[in-house]
């Protein structure tokens, strides 16, 4: 008997190769875009999940109630769920997993693009730090470039505590403004 949109499940039903054929055939593409859309991480887990889900209808086939909703509905909320179940396999065979320190490699970065890339960020913070008086950058350059302790950087600058949080907050304001101010120019 040949499957087509009316027999289908009772083929499945009636453990019947067809019917699951007509499924592949005929729904595989919209389960398959549900099983990428939540493995889009794991592409090479996707074939297994997309089996799975074949597996499960045929074996969850009496479970499908056509008076509650259509096909394709009922195998999406398979795919969703298979899929899920994936994840979790993913995640918890992620975790059981240890690497040995000794055979991580770590990347050495290329020092000139280091370099270039240290001296770009310094241009960028000093002309930044220029839209603040001489007292408030020294300040910055103290806390934030320097990583001291705010009352700290305070106390070297003659600054009380209070008035260190002040000039901070002020001067966020002002570095805000106007690097808001130059990206509109």
């Amino acid at each position: 008997m040949k499957a087509n949109e009316n027999n289908f499940v009772d083929l499945i039903r009636k453990r019947r190769e067809e019917g699951i054929l007509y499924v592949i055939e005929t729904y595989s593409g919209l389960l398959h875009s549900i099983v990428r859309k939540r493995l889009f991480m794991a592409p090479d887990r996707i074939d297994e999940c997309m089996n799975d889900i074949f597996l499960g209808i045929w074996k969850n086939i009496d479970s499908f109630d056509e008076s509650r909703g259509n096909f394709a509905g009922w195998a999406a909320g398979v795919a969703k769920l298979e899929a899920i179940d994936t994840l979790r396999k993913i995640q918890r065979e992620s975790r059981m997993q240890t690497v040995s320190l000794e055979d991580v490699e770590i990347p050495k970065e290329d020092e000139a693009f280091q370099k270039l890339a240290e001296q770009e960020l310094s241009e960028e913070t000093m002309e930044i730090l220029e839209y603040l008086n001489e007292k408030d950058q020294e300040l910055f350059k103290k806390i934030f470039l320097e990583e001291e302790e705010p009352e700290r950087a305070g106390e070297a600058l003659g600054i009380s505590r209070e008035n260190v949080y002040v000039r901070l907050f002020r001067g966020k304001q002002k570095i805000r403004r106007k690097c808001k101010e130059r990206k509109r120019a």
